[in-house]
């Protein structure tokens, strides 16, 4: 289960994408991009905020099970309909549990004069996600490679393996909760569960701490993550690896790593979707009376036929030439757009040829225009 946090409760994110609380995986996805592509701070500087809170949205939505226990959060409405009937002390008509942790605990807390001590933060946390860019060439995206990504992040403490204890010893239970990290206090009505003061939720008491973290279990520095990239991934996507963002402390989780993919252009090719796209060059005399033209591909070239009468502009299909499909998709087709070139200098004879046949060609009807 996934926890909560405050923000949720103030923030809709399924407006910050622009979406509808209904809208599929796919569809919120591809509002991501879209959003991310236009307000990344490389191409609008000034937009570093907006960014975020786009990035923060599509962390929600974009993971199935965040997404679920945030609409379960929003259907509560505001933060104090979090008791049952919505509606304060007297809505639900029998007893309930409010649990002083989390970032729920930040809510109720106060109410009932069980707030965290000193900005301790409650038992086991999970570690902060970590964003990052990779640049690839663009036959890397399309045939999908394997490569690492440098990242700096809080990582478990080489020394104590993540315990906070020195070498050789290791943390004790916390004595005043029994290692439960939490106190219990039963008042009739209510039954109200605090954050352990003295170990601060964590259930254990660190007596002799590790000189390399100073008892945190975690340390800051670089680090190298193998990332895979699927062939066809586009320019902006956002790749998620589960687990390999900050260390989690007091034995939390760690967050997760996503990586902004940006993909470079290609000196021929262009790309829409799975399919390729180029742009191919023919004489006047070749689209008039057709021809056979070798176009390239991103393995052997193809023969393309171009039948007589071809207008500049016409783009002809060749099949299962574009980019490799995935497990869900098939590959996408080679687009090949001609364009009839026009000389911008003739020499005297191509410049006679060319008046001959102005003489036995009509040039084309214009009576559409209305003038």
């Amino acid at each position: 289960m996934v926890a909560p946090q405050r923000e949720w409760f103030e923030k809709d994110y399924y407006k910050t994408l622009g979406v509808p609380s209904t809208a599929t995986a796919k569809e919120i996805t591809s509002a991501y991009r879209k959003l991310a592509k236009k307000h990344h701070p490389d191409t609008n500087p000034g937009d570093d905020e907006l960014f975020k809170e786009i990035s923060a949205a599509y962390d929600v939505l974009g993971d199935a099970e965040k997404r679920k226990e945030y609409d379960e959060v929003r259907t509560m409405g505001p933060a104090t309909s979090g008791f049952p009937g919505g509606g304060g002390f007297g809505g639900g008509g029998g007893g309930f549990r409010v649990d002083d942790s989390g970032d729920f605990g930040d809510l109720f807390g106060g109410l009932f004069g069980r707030g965290r001590r000193g900005g301790q933060q409650a038992g086991p946390q999970r570690g902060s996600d970590v964003e990052t860019e990779l640049h690839l060439t663009f036959e890397d995206a399309v045939r999908g490679v394997t490569t690492s990504v440098n990242v700096t992040t809080d990582v478990r403490c080489h020394t104590c393996s993540g315990s906070g204890s020195a070498p050789g010893t290791r943390p004790d239970t916390c004595p005043r909760c029994g290692g439960t990290g939490s106190l219990q206090d039963n008042q009739g009505l209510f039954s109200l569960s605090q954050i352990c003061p003295q170990c601060s939720g964590r259930g254990t008491i660190v007596t002799h701490p590790c000189p390399t973290c100073s008892g945190t279990g975690v340390e800051h520095r670089n680090r190298s993550v193998k990332v895979r990239l699927p062939a066809g991934v586009e320019d902006g996507q956002r790749i998620r690896v589960k687990g390999r963002g900050a260390a989690g402390r007091g034995g939390g989780p760690s967050g997760d790593l996503y990586v902004i993919v940006r993909v470079g252009r290609h000196n021929l090719f262009g790309r829409k979707g799975r399919n390729l796209t180029l742009a191919v060059p023919v004489g006047f005399a070749e689209a008039a009376l057709g021809t056979t033209l070798t176009v390239p591909t991103l393995d052997e070239p193809v023969t393309l036929r171009v039948p007589a009468g071809t207008p500049s502009g016409r783009t002809f299909r060749v099949k299962g030439r574009g980019i490799p499909g995935g497990k869900k998709s098939s590959t996408g087709d080679l687009l090949v757009t001609v364009e009839v070139d026009v000389p911008a200098e003739l020499s005297d004879e191509q410049r006679a040829a060319i008046e001959e046949l102005a003489k036995v060609i009509e040039p084309p009807t214009r009576s559409g225009l209305g003038v």
